[in-house]
């Protein structure tokens, strides 16, 4: 090749590329923007009490307009890609959440389908381009299934951060640990020869439960080993945080190397080499995940089937909600009641839906009412918790079900 041929070539991907350049930045932003992803979802969902489905709908029509938008460009746009980044984040959240709330798909089942997902859109894209490089990102298939790409990542990453920690039982603190260390992994990895395009790929899936267990550590009441800084606040944080990065990249132009080093080429055995190196990776991770998932811990699965467990509260009725608007106790005592009347008429469907007007409900009050009365709300927030989880269990005894709404009756008085 001529240097005038590599010159048309470098000009061409310059003006038509539409992502920017694999930079610090490029990172730093991706990862703001999967911590945006879980924490305005969970806000719009439950604070403002919109609920799991219709913000899924909503959020699908606003992607569609940001990819519309995105597509119709002939360039990258800061502004533009990374509006449709957070989209995608948000909405690939709740896909994930709407598989495990409304549906009750197990994580371990819905991890599976969307790496086995992942790995279909990745053949059918090399099969046809020859590249899942994002360098190469210049035709409009090509872009399409990038964005494809991204948002199954986006549904993988939730689905796999998600499943472990209900494993494992980490608090959000220590959920981040994980991951950070494993795309540290993945950059000695790449440093020492590994296929650049799979690194940067397992980085790319990385970043989403990184990002998400941040945003919940930040979010979460300090009962729950948080920052206490609820969702609607990470979320301005960090969309605040997205604006900055973005405009000062619009301005600066430092993720766009007009000046790229011709890259050297990969040696096989090296990348064989390292391929191996990131299997003994995932041993490790695995050992580590079935060693935490052994040791003493309450998991989903093991509360459902078991008998709602003891709440340490105040043993008058009412005494915990005694700081609560009694417009919104009300309200939780008559969905509780509605809930009890359903079991104890063997309508189980029909209680188990009035059982999530109650969750909404909490969920949406939570910002207004923990700062009332920290011990009340923790004490009720555990009664609902143990509902939630006997009228959702895989078998579901209307004994466990009697004895937790009545329980959480008896505390909201």
């Amino acid at each position: 090749m001529t240097d005038t041929t590599k010159s048309q070539v470098s000009t061409t991907r310059q003006l038509l590329s539409k992502v920017p350049e694999v930079t610090v930045w490029f990172w730093v932003i991706k990862i703001l923007c999967t911590t945006v992803g879980e924490s305005f979802a969970d806000w719009i969902n439950n604070s403002l009490g919109v609920g799991l489905v219709p913000t899924a709908l909503i959020f699908t029509v606003v992607l569609a307009a940001a990819l519309i938008w995105q597509l119709r460009l002939d360039r990258y746009v800061p502004f533009a890609y990374w509006l449709t980044v957070v989209v995608v984040s948000v909405t690939g959240t709740l896909y994930t959440d709407i598989l495990t709330d409304q549906f009750n798909v197990p994580l371990a089942l819905s991890t599976s389908v969307f790496a086995v997902a992942l790995a279909v859109v990745f053949g059918i894209w090399f099969v046809r381009e020859r590249t899942l490089s994002i360098h190469s990102i210049v035709t409009l298939p090509r872009e399409l299934f990038y964005w494809l790409a991204v948002l199954v990542t986006f549904a993988l990453g939730t689905a796999v951060g998600d499943w472990t920690l209900s494993a494992t039982g980490w608090g959000p603190g220590t959920s981040v640990l994980l991951p950070a260390g494993l795309i540290i992994a993945v950059v000695i990895g790449w440093r020492s020869g590994a296929n650049a395009v799979l690194s940067f790929w397992l980085a790319y899936i990385l970043t989403r439960p990184l990002g998400a267990n941040l945003g919940d550590w930040l979010a979460s009441s300090s009962a729950d080993h948080g920052l206490g800084l609820g969702t609607a606040v990470t979320s301005v944080i960090f969309l605040l945080a997205i604006l900055a990065t973005v405009v000062y990249l619009t301005r600066t132009r430092a993720d766009i190397i007009t000046d790229r080093p011709t890259p050297s080429a990969p040696d096989p055995r090296r990348e064989r080499l390292m391929l191996g190196y990131y299997a003994i990776v995932a041993i490790l991770v695995g050992v580590l995940l079935g060693w935490a998932a052994a040791q003493p811990h309450a998991t989903p699965a093991s509360e459902e089937e078991a008998a709602p467990a003891p709440v340490t509260a105040p043993q008058t009725p009412g005494q915990a909600t005694v700081h609560f608007p009694p417009a919104e106790v009300g309200t939780y005592r008559t969905i509780a009641r509605d809930a009890l009347t359903l079991v104890q008429a063997g309508k189980q469907p029909e209680a188990k839906a009035r059982i999530k007007d109650l969750e909404t409900a909490w969920d949406k009050d939570q910002d207004t009412l923990q700062p009332l009365d920290q011990s009340g709300w923790t004490v009720v927030d555990g009664r609902i918790d143990t509902v939630l989880k006997a009228l959702r269990a895989a078998s579901p005894d209307s004994a466990h079900e009697t004895q937790a709404l009545n329980a959480l009756l008896i505390t909201l008085g």
